[in-house]
């Protein structure tokens, strides 16, 4: 297990933490009309494709080699992973093709995730409340796919590539997944109960 980290990387990273603060500041007098069913039907989207992003890194990972175990069953994968965990790869360890495949891929997953708020709400609040709920709700489906498949991460201190645009983000698991958890909080609380 890795020494606890404060801060990500770049600096700038951990400005994240008060977008939910600050939209819940601002949410809260008005509310969100987000009904139920919005909630509902976004948060489905979120945990498959989190799921799905998770699936993606499995295979990048066996497909670079950073994968122990990956030919044989997933309870292998898992089994070995664990050993390997000791010494996670670096970004530097990616060969460049797939890092430019994987660039397009983050910036096609930001559009499915505006697409989604843009086709479930009608005023700009509400999208940007559904944009960022189902973005909280991927990322933290992410992790638990990714622990749930091959059992990474073995602790909230393991260090991930958390983007590469413009540059790469490097945080401990516990900062996404704490801005996630709050972000989820304060939409959740600031919505007001409609019938859509």
């Amino acid at each position: 297990m890795r020494a606890f980290q404060l801060l990500a990387q770049p600096l700038g990273v951990n400005l994240l933490v008060f977008i939910p603060v600050g939209v819940f500041i601002g949410w809260r007098s008005r509310g969100l009309q987000i009904s139920r069913r919005q909630l509902l039907f976004s948060t489905l989207f979120a945990l498959a494709f989190g799921f799905v992003e998770a699936a993606v890194v499995v295979y990048l990972r066996a497909a670079t080699g950073l994968l122990a175990g990956y030919a044989g069953t997933l309870s292998e994968v898992q089994r070995l992973g664990r050993a390997s965990a000791l010494y996670p790869p670096t970004i530097t360890q990616f060969p460049q093709s797939l890092l430019t495949v994987e660039v397009l891929r983050e910036g096609a997953t930001i559009v499915m995730l505006v697409s989604i708020a843009l086709l479930a709400a009608a005023r700009a609040r509400e999208r940007w409340a559904l944009f960022l709920w189902t973005f909280a709700l991927w990322d933290i489906s992410y992790y638990a796919s990714l622990w749930a498949t091959i059992r990474w991460p073995t602790s909230p201190t393991d260090l991930d590539v958390l983007f590469l645009i413009p540059v790469p983000w490097m945080a401990q698991v516990w900062f996404p997944l704490l801005v996630s958890v709050l972000t989820l909080i304060a939409v959740a609380s600031s919505r007001k109960q409609v019938q859509v």
